[in-house]
């Protein structure tokens, strides 16, 4: 019983740090939410009253950010689920698939803006275009120091609970700081008679988000398909594994990444002469070892190979 409960009270950590975690995405994301209705509020009335297209398409960029902070904070809840008879493994992936759904929801804003730029570039005709107050130009100076403070601080967050909807939703407010980068270009590039800078800047802007888009999507779909961890990782495991007393060598060692956990599995060699208790005992060391030192690891199967030693193979022989 004592070593039974000894196992249970390492697996406390875990449930806390996923409490947490939520706790502190719920936070951000409420964040965002009310920093984007704020600010696409205060960018619709400039666009407006100053005459700019670029400002009012660029509220309705920030607008859509509270959709995505929506879909971060509903996959975070989904993911940090308890294991169920459904679901023995728990839902980690959930909030993969939030972070997919943020890629194409950033891939389609990017696609909007650069396809728009493009047929303006094409037209030729600038002539029909109204020149653009001061007022669209100061909101998008404050709109790219807000968003960039808020790109940082959601990046950092999510890199503190190593959380992919959040790191995506990150990069949609660094699209829409790009976003307001391009209106400002577009603002004072029209008052000094060079108005076909808002559409060549939109292109650029639509470039960076659709790389943005492609890596979030990537690293979504290494989680989700058993990618197994990367080799500083492993060699790390390798070393925590022998340096515990009585293995003797390891056999087999496979990580997958499942969402933001790791579980792995392990075969080690242990002396062929000792007793079922004894072997037994150092794979619970070696897996409570292995938990202590990767927090991310959320499940490890221990398996125990005899290795006979060469006094008894020359005894054999």
């Amino acid at each position: 019983m004592k070593k039974r409960r000894k196992y249970l009270e390492t697996k406390v950590p875990a449930c806390v740090q996923s409490v947490s975690a939520e706790k502190t995405a719920y936070k951000v994301s409420m964040v965002s939410i009310i920093g984007n209705v704020v600010l696409s509020v205060f960018k619709l009335f400039a666009g407006l009253a100053a005459h700019s297209g670029a400002m009012v398409s660029d509220a309705v960029h920030s607008a859509s950010d509270v959709f995505s902070s929506i879909i971060v904070i509903i996959g975070v809840k989904l993911s940090s689920r308890e294991s169920d008879k459904e679901h023995p493994y728990g839902h980690e992936r959930m909030e993969c698939v939030a972070a997919v759904v943020l890629s194409g929801v950033l891939m389609l804003t990017g696609l909007l803006i650069g396809v728009q730029a493009v047929q303006n570039i094409l037209s030729g005709d600038t002539s029909t275009l109204a020149i653009p107050g001061l007022l669209a130009g100061i909101a998008a100076v404050i709109s790219i120091v807000t968003k960039e403070a808020m790109f940082h601080y959601t990046k950092w967050n999510a890199k503190k609970i190593d959380s992919s909807a959040l790191l995506a939703d990150a990069w949609h407010h660094r699209s829409d700081a790009l976003s307001s980068v391009g209106a400002l270009i577009g603002v004072f590039g029209a008052r000094m008679g060079y108005p076909a800078l808002d559409p060549i800047a939109s292109v650029l802007i639509c470039v960076c988000i659709a790389k943005a888009a492609i890596d979030i999507f990537r690293d979504a779909v290494d989680k989700m398909v058993d990618h197994a961890c990367d080799t500083s990782t492993e060699q790390a495991m390798y070393a925590c594994v022998l340096q515990e007393k009585g293995v003797l060598q390891i056999d087999i060692l496979r990580t997958r990444v499942f969402g933001n956990k790791i579980y792995v599995d392990l075969e080690i060699g242990v002396e062929g002469k000792k007793t079922l208790e004894d072997a037994h005992e150092v794979a619970r060391r070696v897996h409570n070892s292995i938990e202590q030192q990767f927090p991310k690891v959320k499940h490890i199967m221990v398996h125990v190979n005899p290795v006979m030693m060469s006094e008894d193979r020359n005894a054999i022989e």
